[in-house]
């Protein structure tokens, strides 16, 4: 009797540490969301269609430095296979990458959020179960950014149907409250001209940051920029056609290949130190077709000389995308 009075103890105790962990993990995620918090009610559980997106049980995988859709996410760890179906690393990232346009135009300050917590949901080791967007965060994201996505002749995709998501009384991600959104950024302050244009943010060298990256592209080149100039809110970039090296380009026109024209999208509202020089400048430039437009996503300034290049060339041209 005393031994069975023991081991029921040791099972509480066992039982209260599991679920001090897990509520700290949730806590954890809480600050990840910068103070937006999680929606939840202990009695309430997801629908089945939601979690069984795939046969294969998820795996906490770190966050790859090449999910430029979820650079500085704030969290390391992902699940895989994600909320989308994702089985592979590699299917997620090139999943993911043809979002970076969107994440450019600034459509809702939390669209990063919102894709992320879908692409690379946040991996918890003490939760089975994976923590879905609320569908009011869904719905907020989906409203602000549709019109853009209608502006170049895209619907809102039915992966990303807002009623497949949790209501808020279920355990998800929200949205920020009214009191947390502030008012917009001006010139000058943190997310003002000041901020970083998605495409030119330093996440790495160079070069090696391009070979992990050029395989989710559309189109990647060397070129020599010829003139910058603001249209719309975007920066419309043109490059020289001497000294230009074309990596990969197989949905460009004809007319694209002799008379390119490139856009950084939002460009006159964020920096670029990559293509500050202006005219005259090399860079390393990436990007995705969206719509009628070829949109950068990756911008870096080269800086080094002719024999580095041949060397570099080399190596991407080796790549079996």
């Amino acid at each position: 009797e005393e031994r069975g009075r023991r081991e029921g103890e040791r099972r509480e105790t066992e039982e209260r540490k599991f679920q001090m962990a897990v509520r700290a993990a949730l806590l954890l995620l809480l600050g990840l969301w910068a103070g937006c918090g999680l929606s939840s009610s202990s009695s309430s559980s997801f629908p089945h269609h939601l979690v069984q997106l795939s046969s294969r049980r998820s795996a906490c995988k770190p966050v790859p430095r090449s999910m430029s859709l979820c650079h500085g996410v704030g969290y390391s760890e992902m699940r895989l296979p994600n909320l989308l179906g994702h089985d592979t690393m590699k299917e997620a990232l090139q999943q993911a990458a043809s979002w970076v346009p969107l994440l450019t135009k600034q459509c809702h300050r939390e669209t990063k959020k919102f894709l992320c917590s879908l692409f690379a949901p946040v991996c918890i080791s003490q939760m089975e179960e994976p923590v879905f967007p609320c569908r009011s965060l869904c719905e907020a994201v989906r409203d602000s950014c549709l019109p853009v996505m209608a502006a170049f002749g895209f619907p809102w995709p039915e992966m990303l149907n807002c009623s497949r998501f949790p209501g808020g009384n279920e355990l998800c991600i929200p949205p920020v409250g009214p009191e947390d959104q502030g008012q917009a950024p001006r010139e000058g302050e943190p997310g003002g001209r000041d901020t970083v244009c998605t495409a030119c943010i330093d996440s790495g060298p160079s070069e090696k940051d391009f070979l992990e990256k050029v395989c989710n592209q559309d189109f990647a080149l060397k070129m020599t920029i010829k003139s910058l100039s603001g249209v719309g809110g975007d920066l419309k970039v043109i490059p020289e056609l001497r000294g230009r090296t074309l990596y990969k380009q197989a949905s460009w026109s004809e007319e694209e290949r002799k008379k390119p024209v490139l856009w950084l999208a939002d460009g006159e509202a964020c920096s670029c130190e990559e293509l500050a020089g202006g005219p005259g400048t090399v860079v390393l430039a990436m990007g995705h077709r969206l719509s009628n437009r070829l949109v950068l996503s990756w911008v870096r300034r080269w800086k080094h000389g002719e024999k580095e290049l041949k060397r570099f060339s080399r190596a991407v041209r080796k790549l079996q995308c």
